[in-house]
């Protein structure tokens, strides 16, 4: 059952159109990721939602209650909702015990044990409450933020690429913390980010934004695996898309026959497949069958990663000569060496593209 709603959301800013009627359902519980381009609408959709914003038409749903439904809105401070904007925007002349319990009432009896038990929910030691936010790092300073905003018991929490000013090492263990945190609290959890790798791994559903409007909306693995269109397929990851003829679940393309994942679909489409499904096995140069079912190719640059390496491919073949060098991403431990040929052997399912193409 769906606890956030909207339903036919648009938003203009004079002549700019920043939201062109965007309907999305959040189940109660969940963490949902919005991504996409810089003036996608992903902030003026985070906005609307906190009630920083009122909507031109359309209608927002929070657990039953109506936000808002075009101009008439609920405000911000009415709707039970936590914030935590990028940077985490902690208030410097205030201290840490200052900053956390900034919206609860001075003279409430229990305020300083409130304080404590959300220092302890974030992983924060309370020898910190007399710190400033700048003898903090980070990480910490982030916590801080998240504990300020849960002090208020929030329904729904909203997070404005609250990670993105720290380095990838912090930024990847602070954004488990906050997931493990917001999931043990259950409390329903909206994050924008620029960062697909970062929506991927944090959210139960991922919401790609294109044009103002909701491009896809779906799990992570499906849409890495199954994205609706190129587009969508090329935002959240690297991509091989080629043109193919389909026939009972199998795709011709320049690699060859390769499964597909739409067995009803006959004719000329496009299909996906991502670099790390490809697998290379070093050959001897000659001699080759390339009029054989295998593919073959040429190692022609290699990008070191350390754990995880990136290979460009020349295709061999007269058929293959039109195809652009193929990227692929194997382990650093099975790179062949530079100008080797290599055999192209494929894993998994071709991803077919919903509409059809002319190849």
């Amino acid at each position: 059952m769906s606890f956030l709603e909207l339903h036919a959301v648009r938003k203009s800013y004079g002549p700019m159109l920043a939201l062109a009627g965007v309907d999305l359902h959040v189940p109660a519980g969940s963490r949902t990721a919005i991504v996409g381009p810089s003036g996608s609408g992903k902030t003026t959709l985070l906005r609307i939602i906190a009630g920083f914003e009122a909507p031109d038409v359309g209608r927002v749903t929070l657990g039953g209650q109506v936000l808002a439904n075009g101009p008439d809105s609920i405000p911000a401070h009415r709707r039970g909702i936590g914030f935590v904007p990028q940077e985490g925007a902690l208030f410097p002349h205030l201290s840490v015990a200052d900053n956390v319990g900034f919206g609860l009432a001075r003279n409430d009896p229990k305020r300083s044990q409130r304080i404590h038990e959300l220092m302890q929910m974030v992983a924060l030691d309370p020898a910190m409450l007399t710190r400033r936010p700048h003898e903090l790092s980070g990480g910490q300073q982030q916590r801080v933020a998240l504990a300020r905003a849960l002090a208020q018991s929030p329904r729904l929490m909203l997070l404005d690429e609250p990670f993105s000013a720290l380095d990838t090492g912090l930024r990847a263990s602070t954004r488990k913390a906050v997931a493990q945190l917001l999931g043990a609290a259950g409390i329903t959890t909206i994050l924008v980010t620029h960062d697909q790798a970062e929506a991927l791994s944090f959210a139960d559903q991922v919401a790609v934004m294109r044009a103002g409007q909701l491009a896809q909306v779906g799990p992570p693995h499906a849409l890495y695996l199954r994205p609706s269109d190129p587009a969508t397929a090329q935002f959240l990851g690297e991509t091989i898309v080629l043109p193919a003829q389909l026939a009972q679940g199998w795709a011709t393309c320049a690699l060859g026959v390769v499964a597909a994942d739409d067995a009803q679909r006959r004719g000329a489409a496009q299909i996906m497949l991502r670099p790390e499904q490809l697998q290379l096995t070093q050959v001897p140069a000659e001699p080759l069958d390339l009029d054989a079912e295998a593919s073959y190719g040429v190692v022609e640059d290699i990008d070191f990663g350390g754990a995880l390496c990136g290979l460009t491919v020349r295709l061999l073949g007269e058929a293959q000569a039109g195809t652009a060098p193929l990227l692929v991403r194997t382990p650093a431990i099975h790179i062949p060496p530079l100008g080797a040929t290599v055999q192209i052997t494929v894993m998994g399912q071709a991803h077919v593209f919903v509409e059809s193409v002319t190849v």
